[in-house]
């Protein structure tokens, strides 16, 4: 089959567009209010890393309506801050409780009983317990939590009812790994098990992985894909010792 979207349609009973890009990972991502009086939670089926040295991940989130945005867009801007929390197979139903759509300014940390803490890297934070200048609340339960810092919202045009379409990037300057997740200095998807979005209503979770390495590539190429920053530091340190010494001739003066 083919179809044109928007031009065309695909003559099937269910939409396949999003049942095609399988599985995404999910952004669970949490802001504070400007005035820091409340926070909030939300989960993004749109979200994933952008690059890695320096890392910057992105969610993209529809608006409520033609004229409203979502609360964590509006959150993130104001403030320049949000954060993530993998959501995993153990926190499946509060990813669900936290994407309902409620009022802003009601704490969905709260309505799905789940523990926070605060971030300890972000414009204001001051100290780990969460004293500071609105510190940015985190999936106590999550075993890997991410601190970002506000770069840009690309606005995407979208159909009514919706309207355009926020793209937020955050570049992350703080990582929280959980130790027991660890196995040999590896994050272990087999402990974390985090799920994804898939298509329609359905959901994956992932307990097993393969390796597989490209042939062919350059080292800088393989640290590109495991994502090493230090492979790429020696491998610029190694690049610059090789490079031959600028010489400079002598200059002399004549009266």
């Amino acid at each position: 089959m083919f179809y044109e979207p928007g031009k065309t349609p695909h003559n099937l009973p269910f939409d396949p567009f999003k049942a095609c890009v399988v599985p995404r990972p999910i952004g669970w991502i949490s802001t504070v209010s400007p005035d820091g009086a409340s926070h909030n939670l939300a989960p993004y089926s749109q979200f994933n890393n952008l690059t890695f040295d320096p890392p910057y991940v992105m969610f993209s989130a529809n608006q409520v309506s033609p004229t409203e945005r979502k609360d964590t867009v509006r959150n993130a801007e104001a403030t320049g801050k949000f954060g993530w929390s993998l959501a995993t197979w153990a926190l499946r139903d509060s990813v669900a409780a936290t994407a309902e759509q409620v009022a802003y300014g009601v704490d969905e940390f709260e309505r799905a009983g789940l523990e926070k803490v605060f971030s300890t890297s972000l414009p204001g934070d001051t100290a780990a317990n969460g004293e500071g200048i609105n510190p940015v609340p985190l999936v106590a339960a999550s075993p890997v939590r991410f601190e970002c810092v506000y770069h840009t919202t690309l606005r995407l045009p979208g159909n009514p009812p919706v309207g355009s379409v926020d793209v937020v990037i955050g570049r992350v300057v703080g990582v929280h790994i959980a130790d027991d997740v660890l196995t040999d200095g590896r994050l272990d998807v087999r402990k974390t098990q985090p799920i994804a979005r898939c298509g329609y209503y359905e959901y994956a979770v992932i307990r097993e992985t393969f390796e597989m390495t490209v042939p062919g590539l350059s080292e800088a190429l393989h640290a590109g894909l495991e994502g090493s920053t230090q492979r790429f530091e020696a491998l610029g340190k190694k690049k610059k010792s090789e490079e031959p010494e600028e010489k400079h001739g002598d200059v002399s003066k004549t009266a």
